[in-house]
């Protein structure tokens, strides 16, 4: 063992630091091995791909070596909420435990923090969305006077959807650097600074691959002085680089554009220009253009996925295009007229040529081996141009300086290779490691597919999903998670439950997401346990709820990837261009993982017992059935709805009332 490998085993002995600081620590076999394996890959400066299954306890048995060590590292997330947890209680728990003087700096992107600059322009502004907007903005104001670190983070209650945040937040092109009259007082220099000078940097998976495309967050300052890369939740690494390392242009982006113009026109430079005209000509164009995205589509609910070749080629579409583009110019030509009386012009007449560009770029074909499609949302469209995977752009980074790079998930593959998810990062020549949770799964969960059940493309299936969920919530008296694949789903099924509910005079309530926001929505499930809770895509992972809070998790179907999104055509075709059958290495692999995170929501403690249903007959009967099942934690088997009732009612009379 080298002397790191023993201080690590050291710290998670027994009686160790970590159990001399908590009574509650419980030694684990695969958290060490976690632990000693990314000790490993620091002392070798080489890269570490593992799978830790819920209840490893991953993030300590990557952060005890990684403090141990002394190395300078940087910590990426996928989420803000787990950057949050990371930088304010599992870092300094660690740090108090271990006696280590580790400075810890968290960086986030500049939409997380306010601009005082912007803050101050908002206040001046002649007009605001509406009167929440008002309201809003002098809460954002009142805390501005006393908040240190400017995260929009601290403010209780501001929704992340709110139309004041885009109004008090820099972006990369209207940020003033060095000219804005702010700069001494600004929270995002001030975050750079500190995480320049911090031992552990947290940051998350979109600000990295931002600032390897943009070189705009302090990360690309910060990357070569750090010899620990750790990638936490890395399962959504590759779809966070896709979407960063990609160009867009998004009509929402033009429309805040036309928004920041007639601001700045009417503050700084009234009557000189004709700002009304020329803000309205960007807008109108902006909104031309998402119209001609969206085609003949209404009422639209969340984002659509389009190829390109559904409205690349038409005339409106290009009419369209060439409108934001001429409108874009207009305003840069009128802004350079008065760029001299202020900084912002200057900003103002960049991102005019920025988006003139964009749009002049995505009217002519698309880049070799880049794949285009247009997301379409009720209140606008991105155009996107991407790569297929991250490969190339982390081989690029890795090549730059030895460090130590390691890649953490419960949900990184269904193989020991882990390929689904080093083949599209590009990292088939990393060690890997598979450890598998501690906890019983056969004692305590019990797996049932139903055989005789709709198929998923069969009109009656959702409303038999519904049927089934509502007699398992009966069964435990609520308690229940139902995960859908698809929005159409959520709806469906939401709707069927409250009629099978109220037809039967239950008094158990059905949540659906898109109600509240998602914290308000966890919140009342837990505040209500006579209650189901019906999510789609954002609930099959992150969420959290240890206990007899959750007992019964159904999964609408089994999750592939839809085989018209743009993307999985494009991965298709290189696949099959290799030689490769893309069901089995694509589809399968992907609702392999899929299924994964969607079970983990069920079992999250030692004690934790509870029923995971699948309703896709296709699991039970298809030869990659048994590939899936063997994906999923060793759950018992049950043959029939009697016995997962049975094991329902077993649970029910085990809970203390509520």
């Amino acid at each position: 063992m080298s002397a790191l490998e023993e201080a690590v085993a050291a710290a998670f002995a027994r009686d160790g630091a970590l159990a001399r600081a908590d009574a509650n620590h419980v030694e684990r076999e695969v958290q060490l091995r976690m632990a000693l394996g990314v000790a490993q890959a620091i002392d070798t400066r080489t890269a570490l791909v593992a799978e830790a299954g819920t209840g490893v306890g991953k993030t300590f048995a990557y952060l005890v070596p990684t403090l141990l060590s002394g190395a300078r590292a940087l910590v990426s997330t996928a989420t803000k909420s787990l950057q949050d947890q990371l930088f304010l209680r599992d870092i300094p728990r660690l740090r108090e435990a271990l006696q280590l003087p580790v400075a810890v700096a968290l960086l986030k992107g500049r939409s997380s923090y306010l601009c005082l600059h912007r803050l101050n322009q908002a206040r001046q502004a002649e007009t605001l969305p509406d009167r929440w907007a008002v309201r809003t903005l002098a809460k954002v104001e009142q805390w501005s006077h006393v908040t240190v670190s400017g995260d929009l983070a601290e403010l209780d209650g501001l929704d992340e959807r709110s139309s004041v945040i885009p109004l008090v937040t820099s972006t990369r092109e209207n940020c003033l650097g060095q000219e804005c009259p702010q700069f001494r007082q600004c929270h995002v220099v001030k975050a750079r600074r500190e995480a320049m000078l911090a031992d552990i940097v947290v940051v998350n998976h979109h600000l990295f691959f931002a600032d390897m495309s943009l070189r705009d967050s302090g990360v690309a300052e910060l990357l070569p002085s750090v010899e620990v890369a750790l990638f936490d939740e890395a399962h959504q690494l590759t779809e966070a680089g896709v979407q960063f390392l990609g160009t867009t242009l998004g009509t929402g982006q033009v429309i805040d554009f036309a928004r920041d113009v007639l601001g700045a026109g009417l503050q700084q430079a009234r009557g000189l220009q004709p700002w009304q005209e020329i803000a309205g000509a960007c807008d109108r164009a902006a909104r031309d253009l998402r119209i001609a995205a969206a085609g003949r589509l209404r009422d639209l609910r969340g984002t659509l996925k389009l190829r390109w070749n559904e409205r690349g080629a038409q005339a409106d579409f290009i009419e369209a295009l060439a409108g934001v583009r001429q409108a874009c110019d207009a305003a840069g030509a009128a802004l350079k007229v008065v760029a001299d009386s202020s900084p912002d012009f200057v900003k103002l007449g960049e991102r005019a040529q920025q988006f003139a560009t964009l749009a002049e770029r995505f009217a002519a074909p698309a880049e070799d081996g880049q794949v285009r499609w247009i997301d379409v949302s009720p209140h606008q469209a991105r155009l996107i141009e991407s790569p297929l995977d991250i490969r190339d752009a982390l081989r690029e980074q890795m090549a730059l300086a030895p460090k130590a790079w390691v890649f953490t998930s419960a949900t990184l593959g269904d193989d020991d290779r882990l390929s689904w998810f080093t083949e599209s990062a590009g990292l088939t020549e990393a060690r890997t490691l598979r450890l598998g949770s501690p906890f019983d799964y056969a004692t305590h969960a019990r797996l049932y597919v139903p055989r005789g059940f709709p198929k998923p493309n069969e009109p009656g299936h959702p409303e038999a999903v519904a049927v089934l969920a509502s007699r398992c919530a009966r069964a435990l008296g609520g308690r229940t998670f139902v995960l859908t694949t698809t929005l159409r789903a959520l709806q469906t099924i939401g709707e069927r439950l409250k009629a099978e509910f109220d037809a039967n005079g239950d008094s158990l309530q059905v949540l659906v997401q898109g109600q509240v926001p998602k914290r308000q929505l966890m919140q009342q499930f837990l505040a209500q346990p006579r209650s189901v809770l019906v999510g789609s895509q954002s609930f099959w992972e992150g969420i959290d709820v240890p206990g007899d809070a959750l007992q019964c998790v159904l999964i609408d179907k089994l999750p592939f990837p839809p085989p018209n999104d743009p993307l999985v055509e494009a991965r298709v075709k290189r696949l099959e261009g290799e030689g490769r059958n893309p069901f089995a290495d694509y589809f399968v692999a992907e609702a392999a993982v899929s299924l994964k995170q969607g079970a983990g929501r069920l079992i999250r403690s030692e004690t934790d017992r509870g029923l995971l249903v699948v309703c896709d007959p296709r699991m039970a009967g298809m030869n990659y059935g048994k590939r899936l099942r063997e994906a999923l934690p060793p759950m018992s088997l049950v043959a029939n709805e009697a016995e997962a009732m049975d094991w329902l009612a077993t649970l029910a009379s085990a809970v203390r009332p509520y």
